[in-house]
């Protein structure tokens, strides 16, 4: 049943699964037709994991969604920030589907935005991330693609902060003071 809320543009579905679950959600558009494809799909889908067993697909936004709430790392806001740039590359991806060519286009793009092999393997990293808990702790897919990692430079390179280098300076001998 496709029907829309008071104050929202997007059309609505809402069906029962053959299970007994009641399924209501937003179909993120202001198309009727596309919004019936979309019930239409999600119904047939719901019908493929109830009566034939098949594992649901989930899409990377879920798998997104899922992590930051099991996730208690310290750099959370930062991983935010990553998520929203990778949105463009995975967005409303089926887990299953993301593969090499998905992971190389994110590495192409992430490379010519400016930044170091280092951030590079940074984002790929999270993605390798989530993509591995779906598969071992959640169970959503059955395989996670081969990710390349980027050469690093071996050795750190590291500027002393003005803070830094002031402390430094006052604490040298006379000799060196010049």
């Amino acid at each position: 049943m496709l029907f829309k809320r008071k104050n929202s543009k997007f059309w609505w579905f809402k069906f029962t699964t053959p299970d007994g679950k009641v399924i209501r959600q937003s179909s993120g558009t202001t198309d009727k037709r596309q919004a019936q494809e979309l019930a239409d799909t999600c119904k047939a889908e719901a019908w493929r994991v109830s009566k034939l067993k098949e594992k649901p697909r989930y899409t990377w936004q879920q798998a997104v969604v899922k992590w930051l709430q099991e996730s208690q790392k310290r750099t959370l806001e930062e991983d935010r920030a990553n998520f929203r740039w990778l949105d463009r590359y995975l967005g409303k991806k089926a887990l299953g589907d993301i593969d090499q060519s998905d992971i190389d286009r994110i590495i192409t793009a992430k490379l010519k935005d400016g930044v170091s092999n280092a951030r590079a393997n940074r984002i790929t990293a999270l993605v390798s991330a989530v993509l591995n808990m779906a598969r071992r702790e959640w169970g959503w897919i059955d395989s996670v693609p081969p990710i390349r990692k980027l050469a690093e430079p071996t050795k750190r390179i590291r500027w002393l902060t003005k803070d830094e280098a002031t402390r430094l300076l006052g604490e040298l001998p006379p000799h060196l003071e010049a």
